[in-house]
């Protein structure tokens, strides 16, 4: 079976542009969905976070008007305690890509914090992407692709990709506050940006790179790699 490198914020909290800090973390669907659909297939994952920090789950994530109701959000929280994975998370610094058979960042607003920045998330991503591995990004995770600039280029420049759009972040209010938004930033790495409707599930797969718009389209997204893996 597969062996999946699941790369995880270790921040809890975001930096707004007046310099307060949003609590955040990794949005519990973009976790649980693909988790319980590999380890069901009998898959083996692994979590990395920088730093090896323990993830932090964002809390308003496991709010049962925003997991789709109360069942909904005990289920998040019963697939959290049982992912042993995620209390004994490697070092994103230690993670070889020749260890595992695909890669996949789940999203949350905790990858505006870091992940978009850290040298380590870079290299993973810029060898993954060269490679013929299934590598997967979902909703605020594609942030990390700007960790791969070099003197301004990143080697996603080209790719069709989706992500959490402008109209999304507006919707939940935390646009005029933010210091950048997702969709200008990868558009300014040159991607090609597509998106769907607010909130439905969409996917976007361009060679061995597969993407979500938001928290919806993380179990699409391990339905497309779940295809692809032996």
């Amino acid at each position: 079976m597969a062996k999946l490198l699941f790369v995880l914020t270790g921040s809890p909290y975001w930096t707004l542009k007046d310099g307060t800090r949003h609590a955040t973390g990794y949005w519990a669907e973009e976790f649980t969905a693909p988790y319980t659909a590999f380890t069901e297939a009998g898959h083996q994952v692994v979590v990395a976070a920088p730093d090896g920090a323990i993830p932090s789950v964002d809390m308003m994530s496991l709010r049962p008007d925003m997991a789709g109701g109360a069942e909904a959000a005990l289920d998040l929280e019963r697939v959290i305690r049982s992912a042993e994975e995620l209390r004994r998370p490697i070092r994103l610094s230690d993670a070889r890509l020749e260890d595992y058979d695909a890669v996949y960042f789940p999203g949350g607003h905790g990858p505006m914090e870091d992940l978009w920045l850290d040298a380590d998330a870079g290299r993973l991503l810029t060898a993954a992407l060269a490679s013929d591995k299934p590598l997967a990004l979902v909703c605020h995770a594609p942030a990390a692709m700007l960790s791969t600039r070099v003197r301004g280029v990143s080697p996603f420049a080209g790719y069709r990709v989706t992500a959490f759009t402008n109209d999304e972040e507006y919707a939940v209010g935390l646009a005029p506050r933010a210091r950048w938004l997702l969709e200008d930033e990868l558009k300014e790495l040159g991607v090609q940006f597509e998106r769907g409707e607010m909130w439905k599930p969409y996917t976007m797969v361009d060679r061995n790179l597969y993407t979500g718009q938001n928290p919806a389209s993380a179990g699409a997204l391990a339905q497309l790699l779940l295809k692809v893996l032996k």
